[in-house]
């Protein structure tokens, strides 16, 4: 018998009959329904589910961080002998961090904004006692940050949370994670927030630190491309109860649970490897140029955005966020413009909108360049571009009911009385398939999908011609996304409406879009027809994109 058998003998982690519950007394609500579930010495677990399935809440119930009123109401938790629904709360702290790392998923709530990015590393490596001494400490700090893939990590060190882009953050909160070396590492949902090349070297950071290190690692993610790449075993969790189990080639090839059917069904990264596999198999022709098809009505010709970035002192450098790039947007289609984290497309999406001035270069609107429009000129224009962004609850005023924000575009727009607006933002509500009853309740009562929903209904409130979607389906699990990326192409083809599409998904770019332009460093490397880039990519860096994307041996049955 191998080591590794041996050590497959006795899991590093072991739930047995697992329950958790929110509130007290007669308002307690049971969440998590006896979940059994082991993860062994080297081993790598994907949980998997839609949001609310109770994944990260079993995750979070191994370490005690269950939000709230939550709490382990039966079952055990065995860590290292001991059963730690059992032990004391010092006990607890100890095990947490130098023994079990916890990776989180949303960043910007997880690291303190008032604290350099570096202080925070180091204050877990003294918390930890992995080193002594300021300059060990600092050194040990600026690895920790290299390791987790940030080239330039001692100049990194000095910068706050809000200096650090989305994937940046992220790759910080990895590496503390990382830091004391931990037997078992919870990631929950560690790469949503990361384009899939950076990905890509994150998880591959991860798979080496468990091949060489014996580390192990319950993944919490909604991308079943990724779990199919990354872990050894699925484990698959709808409404508090795990409905299916065991290898993960075999749960994603031969699926046995009518929810696992459908998540496996719905996730982008499977279907677009899907398409590729099933359109070189049938020879079918991908180099139809789409923009011959139809006359533009988005035209980017030769935009420039520099900003002036402080240096030391009173100094400042300009920095060049969009390079010079040329696209257009062919009516009814829907280009999309990826790239990695800081390639300059959202800075691109604001320029378009006229949310942000370009230093020179234009954008037309039907032939007309809407860069120099007066004040009044530009509020017309909006009646014609409206925005959806990857976050809705922050684009959404908590305070004001879903009706009354949808309708709003139709009150500053002066369009209709109270009446007709109301009846609109009820007609509206139907076209993005929510119940009318929702017109009366506010953002917090909604899911993160239904507030996406909402944010698309309010784009389409003044009717525009072009509306463009800023990572509007990131944050999103696989089966939600699904459903707004199904909602998006219906209310197109309904419409006729023109799509910018920002993401750093090329999974969901190959499900979704017409035209891709593939952004690198602020400039347009590549762009063209889906069929033919995705086929036949012409640059070293489209390549790598592709190549990242996750799920890729599993669609060509390898």
């Amino acid at each position: 018998m191998s080591e590794k058998e041996m050590n497959m003998d006795a899991p590093i982690v072991s739930v047995r009959d697992l329950r958790i519950s929110f509130g007290t007394g007669k308002n307690q609500r049971e969440v998590v329904h006896g979940v059994n579930l082991d993860v062994f010495p080297g081993e790598s677990v994907a949980i998997v589910g839609e949001s609310g399935s109770g994944k990260s809440t079993t995750a979070t119930a191994i370490i005690d961080l269950l939000p709230g009123t939550g709490q382990v109401t039966g079952g055990s938790i065995m860590f290292g002998g001991r059963d730690l629904t059992r032990v004391t709360r010092s006990e607890r702290e100890q095990v947490r961090g130098s023994q079990i790392g916890f990776v989180p998923q949303d960043p910007m709530s997880n690291l303190n904004p008032v604290w350099s990015v570096g202080f925070q590393v180091k204050e877990t490596i003294r918390a930890n006692g992995l080193a002594k001494g300021r300059k060990e400490v600092h050194d040990l700090a600026v690895d920790v940050l290299k390791k987790a893939g940030l080239a330039d990590a001692e100049r990194r060190m000095h910068q706050f949370p809000h200096q650090f882009s989305g994937g940046m953050r992220q790759r910080a909160l990895i590496g503390i994670g990382l830091a004391a070396d931990p037997q078992l590492l919870i990631a929950d949902e560690p790469t949503s927030a990361l384009d899939v090349t950076v990905q890509r070297v994150i998880l591959d950071h991860l798979s080496e630190r468990i091949r060489e290190q014996g580390t192990s690692m319950l993944f919490i993610t909604h991308d079943l491309g990724l779990a199919a790449d990354r872990a050894d075993r699925i484990i698959v969790m709808s409404k508090g109860e795990i409905v299916e189990s065991g290898p993960s080639r075999t749960i994603l090839e031969k699926p046995q649970h009518p929810y696992t059917q459908r998540l496996v069904a719905a996730a982008p990264s499977l279907a677009s490897q899907r398409i590729q596999v099933e359109a070189l198999e049938e020879g079918i022709e991908t180099t139809t140029d789409v923009l011959q098809q139809a006359a533009p009505v988005i035209e980017v010709k030769n935009l420039v955005k520099e900003y002036r970035i402080r240096g030391g002192g009173f100094r400042s450098e300009p920095f060049r966020a969009v390079d010079d790039i040329s696209f257009q947007i062919p009516k009814g289609k829907t280009l999309a413009l990826v790239g990695e984290s800081g390639s300059g497309k959202s800075t691109t999406a604001k320029m378009v909108l006229q949310l942000e001035k370009p230093t020179s270069g234009s954008v037309l609107v039907d032939g007309r360049d809407v860069v120099d429009l007066s004040r009044r000129e530009l509020f017309g224009l909006r009646r014609r571009m409206q925005p959806v962004f990857q976050d809705p609850y922050g684009s959404l005023d908590p305070l004001r009911s879903i009706g009354a924000l949808i309708a709003e575009p139709l009150k500053i727009h002066g369009v209709g009385d109270q009446e007709s607006r109301r009846a609109r933002a009820l007609e509206l509500l139907e076209q993005v398939a929510l119940p009318k009853a929702l017109a009366s309740r506010y953002p917090n009562e909604l899911s993160g999908g239904q507030r996406q929903r909402v944010a698309i209904a309010r784009a389409l409130a003044l009717k525009p011609d072009v509306v463009v979607l800023d990572e509007a389906v990131s944050a999103l699990d696989v089966l939600v996304q699904d459903q707004v990326l199904q909602l998006l192409a219906e209310l197109q083809s309904e419409l006729g409406l023109t799509y910018l599409f920002i993401t750093h998904d090329l999974a969901v770019v190959r499900v979704a879009a017409d035209l891709v332009a593939v952004m690198e460093k602020g400039r347009i490397v590549e762009q063209g027809s889906v069929d033919s880039i995705f086929a036949n990519p012409s640059q070293e860096y489209t390549r790598r994109l592709l190549d990242a994307i996750p799920g890729a041996d599993l669609a060509r049955g390898a």
